[in-house]
């Protein structure tokens, strides 16, 4: 009786087609790099829930002491290690394949806007955000720190307070608050989960449209 022939298992040609092969390179590569852009390293938000209850027990107070405002009261970019400052570490933490030179400054990468989408290959195009603009920051409470504390505040790389963005969307949002500036839609919860989290460390109050907003962002989340 002759034996039952076994159907092998189909198997890839020896020699695929060069078109094909690049295809599969690339469809690999998008998959592992997100099309090959570079997204914002911010640090991890509290969840919607825990930034719900830090706003809850933020204290609401209208702004005051805008007239004495003055950047160059929170002292930044401060060095963080070696020759990096706090500007070209975001830079670096932000970006993807970035390369930098013996200065610490970006010499080479891709970026990726969360705020607006906006893509670059170019550092010198992308600013670093605080998330909490140093303006909004003082007129909330902290024209009663010191410079130490307001040096910290603008140097934050622990909490979710800085992020490279392109520079149009970071001078359009300006000093605003959420009631007056938000970020593209698919970002805003990130958002206002990054902005009261900054708030209530910092002991920072809201005012009432702020909070207002905050809310109605946050009860979507």
């Amino acid at each position: 009786m002759s034996a039952i022939p076994v159907p092998r298992p189909s198997r890839l040609p020896r020699r695929a087609p060069a078109a094909a092969l690049g295809a599969l390179v690339l469809a690999l590569v998008t998959l592992l790099t997100g099309a090959g852009t570079a997204r914002a390293a911010l640090p991890t938000p509290v969840s919607a829930a825990t930034a719900r209850s830090y706003l809850a027990s933020i204290a609401v107070s209208a702004e005051s002491h805008a007239s004495t405002y003055d950047r160059a009261l929170f002292p930044h970019w401060i060095t963080v290690s070696g020759t990096c400052n706090t500007r070209e570490t975001v830079l670096k933490r932000d970006g993807s394949n970035v390369v930098t030179d013996s200065a610490c400054a970006s010499v080479s990468g891709t970026w990726f806007s969360v705020y607006d989408n906006a893509s670059t290959t170019s550092a010198s195009s992308f600013d670093i955000d605080h998330v909490v603009p140093l303006a909004e920051a003082w007129r909330s409470g902290a024209w009663a720190w010191t410079t130490g504390q307001r040096q910290g505040f603008a140097n934050d790389l622990t909490r979710p307070q800085l992020i490279a963005v392109s520079a149009s969307s970071n001078r359009s949002k300006g000093d605003q608050d959420p009631a007056h500036w938000l970020p593209q839609t698919s970002y805003r919860c990130t958002y206002a989960r990054a902005w009261v989290q900054v708030k209530y460390y910092y002991g920072l109050s809201v005012d009432s449209a702020e909070k207002s907003a905050l809310s109605s962002i946050l009860n979507g989340c």
